[in-house]
C-alpha cells in the first residue's frame, strides 16, 4: 500500500469519527484504533466501517470508540498522528506509571484522601531518582578517597577541585526544594515553573542576605548551639532560614499554590491569564511561603525527624527491624518517598541519618533473593530469567535500585517475598543489637555506597547476612511452585530438542515450521473454552477478527496454536498474529484491553518475523498482575481470515489443556 493511500485512508477515518476537533486522545493496539472522542454521537458508524482496509468499528462506552484495522494498524496510527490537523492531539498508550498507579488506586482506595496524599508524595519524588542516583554515587566516592586517605573531605581548606566536586552533589541536595516544587506543582496541574519560581525566591541570594539587614535579629541558643534570626519585613516578624535541601516546604507550599492558581484562572478570562496568574500567584505566594509555610514545614520536619530519631535512641532494635520488613510493602505501592523525604530532613536538621542503614537491609535482602533465582536460572539453563535476573542484580548492587528485581521477578513468584523476609530481619536484628548504622549523606544502598554508613563494619555485616540468607533461603526452596519448575524444565527440554533439531539440518540452517496443510488451530493456554460471543469484547464478540473462540486460563504461560510465521507481536506481549505455510492467519489476543498494562506483567518470548512451531512459547503472563490492574484474563484465538476458508470451525465449552484442539480448520 503507497503512503499516499494510507494518508487518504487517515484523512477519511478522522473526518467519519467528526474531524480533529472532535479527537481528544488517540491509541492503538495490536489490530484497532482506539479514540477519545469530545461527542461519540457525531460519528458516522456507516462511513467509518465504508472506508477501504476498515475491517470494523465498534462503539464503546461514554466517549469511547474503536475502529478495527488488523496488521497495519501501526502504519494507520502513525498516519493518521502525521496529519497536521492532528497536532494537537494527545497520543500513545497508557504508561507503566499510569498503569501501576491504577493498580495501587485498585489495592488502597478505601481512604480516598489519604491515597491521594501518598500519591502527591510519590510522584513529587519519583521523576528526581536519576539525579539522586548520581548524586549518591558521587558523594560514595568522595567517601572511598576519604577513607583511603587521598583527600580529607570534612577539612574547611580543601583544595579548590574537590570543592569543586562537592559542589557536583551538593546542587541536587541543595536545589532539591525546587525540583520537588517543580514536581509537586506538575502533579497538581499548576504551572510548574511557576511552583519552581516561588520556592527558588526564598532561596536567592537576595533572601539569604537578610540575616545581614539592619533590622534582622538574630539570637543564639547556648544549649543547642544554633542560631535563630528574624527579619522586619513589611513591618512584620519574618523567620529565617535556609531553606536548601528542605522538601516539606515546597510540597506544603504547592498544596497551597493551587486552589490560589485556579482560583485566578477562574477569576481572569483567558486572553489575560498569561499576565496576571502568575504575577498574582506570585505576589500571595512568595510572601505566604517566607512569613508562614517557610517556617511551618521547617517545624513539621523537624518534629517528625525528632521523632523518629527518639524512637532510634530508645528502642533501636525494634526500629532496626520495622525499617526493613516494611520497606517491601511500601515500594511496590509507590509509599517509600515519605520515608525518604525523612531521611533528607535528618540529614538538614540533625546533620546525619539513621533511616538509610536499615534499610540497607531490605535492599540486600531484596538483592540476595535475585542472586539466589540468578543461580537457579544459570543451573535449570533458563536463559531468559538469567538474562532478567542479571540485569536486576546489576541495577541493585551497583545502583541500589530494587524495582527491576521486584517487578521483574519478586512480584511474579509470590513464593520469595517470605524468603526475602528473613533476610530483611536478620539484617535488621545485627544493626539493632550492635547499636545502629548513621550516615551523613543521601545514599542509594549499593555496594559502591558502603564506604558513607557508620559504624561501616556493622553496616557490611548486617547487609551482608541479610543478603545471604534470602540468596540461600531462595536457592534451597526455589523461587517457584513445583508445577512452575516442572513447566519450566519442560520448556528448556523442549528448547534443546529444537536446538538438536537445528543443528541435525545443518549449520545455520532455518526452522521451518510443520509441514502439510493447517487441520486444527491448538490450545494456546491451559483453561476453559467459551464461545466467541460471550468474550467481554464487542469487536471480537461480533467476529470482526474472524471466528474462534475465547479461554479462560488458568496458567499464564501461552503457546504458539500453530506453526507459522509471527508476523505480527506486541511490544506489550498481549497480541500475535501468526501466518501459517498454507496461509491461514491466526490471533492469539492475550486478556481484554490489557494492552493498557503497557508490558507490565507480560514476559515476551518472541520476535516479528520468527518462525514457531505450535508449542513453542510465546509470552508468560502474570495473571494475578492483569486481574489486580482490573482487567479480564480471557484469552481470544481467532482465525482472522475465516471468510476465505473452506471452514472454520470452534470447539464447544470444555475444559483444554494447551495443545488440544480449539478450532478445526479447512484451507
Amino acid at each position: 500500500m503507497t503512503s499516499a493511500t494510507t494518508r487518504d485512508r487517515a484523512e477519511e477515518i478522522i473526518r467519519a469519527v467528526g474531524g480533529p476537533s472532535n479527537v481528544l486522545s488517540l491509541t492503538h493496539c495490536a489490530t484497532r484504533l482506539r479514540f477519545e472522542l469530545r461527542d461519540a454521537s457525531v460519528v458516522d458508524q456507516r462511513a467509518v466501517e465504508s472506508i477501504p482496509g476498515v475491517i470494523g468499528a465498534v462503539p464503546q462506552s461514554g466517549e469511547r470508540y474503536q475502529v478495527v484495522i488488523g496488521g497495519a494498524v501501526q502504519t494507520v496510527f502513525t498516519q493518521i498522528m502525521h496529519l497536521p490537523t492532528m497536532a494537537g492531539v494527545v497520543a500513545g498508550q497508557q504508561s507503566d506509571a499510569d498503569v501501576k498507579a491504577a493498580a495501587r488506586a485498585k489495592a488502597r482506595g478505601k481512604v480516598a484522601w489519604l491515597d491521594a496524599v501518598f500519591e502527591y508524595l510519590s510522584d513529587s519524588f519519583r521523576p528526581l531518582l536519576g539525579v539522586l542516583l548520581g548524586a549518591s554515587l558521587i558523594i560514595a566516592f568522595a567517601a572511598v578517597l576519604d577513607a583511603i586517605g587521598v583527600v580529607d573531605f570534612r577539612a574547611d581548606d580543601k583544595p579548590a577541585t574537590w570543592v569543586f566536586v562537592d559542589a557536583m552533589w551538593r546542587a541536587v541536595f541543595y536545589f532539591l526544594p525546587i525540583m520537588v516544587a517543580y514536581n509537586a506543582a506538575k502533579k497538581l496541574q499548576v504551572d510548574p515553573w511557576l511552583g519552581a519560581t516561588v520556592m527558588a525566591a526564598v532561596m536567592t541570594p537576595n533572601f539569604l542576605s537578610l540575616t545581614d539587614a539592619a533590622t534582622t535579629a538574630c539570637t543564639t541558643n547556648a544549649t543547642l548551639g544554633t542560631t535563630a534570626c528574624v527579619a522586619d519585613v513589611f513591618g512584620l516578624p519574618m523567620q529565617l532560614n535556609d531553606y536548601g535541601g528542605q522538601v516539606f516546604v515546597p510540597l506544603i507550599m504547592v498544596a497551597a499554590l493551587a486552589p490560589v492558581y485556579r482560583l485566578l484562572k477562574r477569576v481572569f478570562p483567558e486572553n489575560i491569564q498569561m499576565v496576571f496568574v502568575p504575577f498574582l500567584s506570585m505576589v500571595v505566594m512568595i510572601p505566604v511561603t517566607a512569613f508562614l509555610l517557610g517556617p511551618l514545614g521547617i517545624w513539621l520536619g523537624s518534629g517528625l525527624g525528632d521523632g523518629l530519631a527518639w524512637l532510634n535512641g530508645n528502642a533501636p532494635i525494634v526500629f532496626a527491624i520495622v525499617i526493613p520488613l516494611i520497606y517491601p510493602f511500601l515500594v511496590p505501592l509507590g509509599l517509600h518517598w515519605p520515608l525518604n523525604a525523612l531521611m533528607l530532613v535528618n540529614l538538614n536538621t540533625l546533620g546525619y541519618d539513621f533511616i538509610q542503614g536499615p534499610m540497607g537491609a531490605w535492599n540486600f535482602a531484596c538483592f540476595g533473593a535475585t542472586a539466589g533465582v540468578l543461580v537457579l536460572a544459570v543451573r535449570d539453563k533458563d536463559v531468559q530469567m538469567r538474562q532478567t535476573a542479571t540485569g536486576a542484580l546489576a541495577a541493585g548492587l551497583l545502583g541500589g535500585i530494587s524495582e527491576p528485581s521486584l517487578y521483574g521477578i519478586h512480584l511474579r513468584f509470590k513464593r520469595i517475598y517470605p524468603r526475602m523476609l528473613v533476610g530483611c530481619l536478620v539484617g535488621g536484628v545485627i544493626i539493632g543489637v550492635l547499636g545502629g548504622v548513621d550516615t551523613n549523606a543521601f545514599a542509594f544502598t549499593s555496594l559502591l555506597t558502603i564506604p558513607v554508613f557508620s559504624p561501616m563494619p556493622v553496616y557490611l555485616i548486617a547487609v551482608a547476612a541479610a543478603f545471604a540468607v534470602s540468596m540461600v533461603l531462595v536457592i534451597v526452596s526455589d523461587y517457584r511452585t513445583p508445577e512452575q519448575r516442572a513447566e519450566a524444565l519442560a520448556e528448556r527440554a523442549q528448547a534443546e530438542a529444537d536446538l538438536a533439531r537445528e543443528a541435525a539440518s545443518g549449520p545455520g540452517a532455518p526452522r521451518t515450521p510443520d509441514a502439510g496443510p493447517t487441520s486444527a488451530v491448538l490450545a494456546p493456554v491451559a483453561g476453559s473454552i467459551v464461545p466467541l460471543d460471550e468474550v467481554d469484547d464487542a469487536v471480537f464478540a461480533s467476529k470482526a477478527l474472524g471466528d474462534g473462540v475465547g479461554l479462560v486460563p488458568t496458567d499464564g504461560v501461552v503457546v504458539a496454536p500453530v506453526s507459522g510465521e509471527l508476523v505480527t507481536v506486541a511490544d506489550t506481549g498481549h497480541a500475535f498474529g501468526l501466518m501459517t505455510a498454507d496461509g491461514v492467519e491466526v490471533l492469539v489476543h492475550v486478556g481484554i484491553d490489557t494492552v493498557k498494562m503497557a508490558g507490565t506483567g507480560f514476559d515476551l518470548a518472541v520476535v516479528k518475523g520468527q518462525r514457531v512451531s505450535a508449542g513453542d512459547r510465546l509470552v508468560t503472563v502474570d495473571l494475578d498482575a492483569v486481574r489486580a490492574a482490573g482487567f479480564d484474563t480471557t484469552t481470544v484465538v481467532t482465525v482472522i481470515n475465516a471468510r476465505t476458508l473452506a471452514s472454520v470451525t470452534p470447539r464447544p465449552a470444555g475444559t483444554v489443556v494447551p495443545g488440544a484442539v480449539v478450532i478445526d480448520v479447512e484451507p
